[in-house]
């Protein structure tokens, strides 16, 4: 199944207004549990992974009002990472600078060790799983059980469609249906917060 997952201009335009709570709101939704997912991964415990994703929210938040959509510039999300990555450059770097305890060997082994080679990658995978899991939970509400059900086991687990049908008592005719109508409402729901995708420049 695919499914767009990059940043709509338009949130991106509405962040520049720090008044905007519903498109904070909205961003702050979709992206801290990312930021904090990649912060674990590299090796933060839960409160500094914590601390760090809000030091790349305030910086985002710092960043907005003088930046403007460009699509020929690249990604929101591939920016993103790189203000990620300063934040835990300067995780690492205050931790350095810390008085040495016996527990601060992990943090000294973490701050030494680099990127994973294929880290943009992983991050790009792991911002279109955080787009499809944001977008189903405020979907799902929207549709009977059962055709979420036809639709899950048909467009993300792959099972047979007839297969599905006998299961659910549904005919083949209803489970693609249900599928097709539920994919179109994720879509749309993705695209309200994503669609091209353009970097943010500096206004000026």
């Amino acid at each position: 199944m695919s499914i767009p997952t990059s940043t709509r201009p338009s949130l991106l335009v509405a962040l520049r207004d720090p008044q905007d709570e519903r498109a904070w709101a909205e961003f702050v939704e979709l992206y801290t549990p990312l930021i904090y997912g990649h912060c674990v991964r590299r090796g933060l415990q839960d409160a500094d992974a914590a601390d760090v994703a809000q030091e790349v929210m305030k910086a985002v938040a710092g960043a907005m009002g003088r930046f403007d959509y460009n699509r020929e510039r690249g990604t929101f999300r591939a920016w993103l990472l790189t203000v990620v990555r300063s934040k835990l450059n300067n995780f690492f770097a205050r931790a350095a600078r810390l008085p040495t305890t016996p527990g601060d060997t992990q943090v000294t082994a973490l701050a030494e060790e680099p990127a994973p080679a294929d880290d943009d990658a992983i991050w790009e995978a792991e911002c279109r799983q955080r787009m499809f899991e944001w977008a189903a939970a405020r979907v799902q509400p929207e549709f009977q059980p059962s055709s979420w059900q036809a639709f899950w086991w048909t467009a993300v687990e792959h099972r047979a469609v007839a297969e599905v049908a006998a299961q659910l008592g549904l005919s083949a005719g209803a489970v693609y249906i249900a599928r097709s109508r539920i994919i179109a409402r994720l879509r749309d729901e993705i695209e309200s917060a994503s669609g091209d995708g353009g970097l943010l420049s500096p206004v000026g």
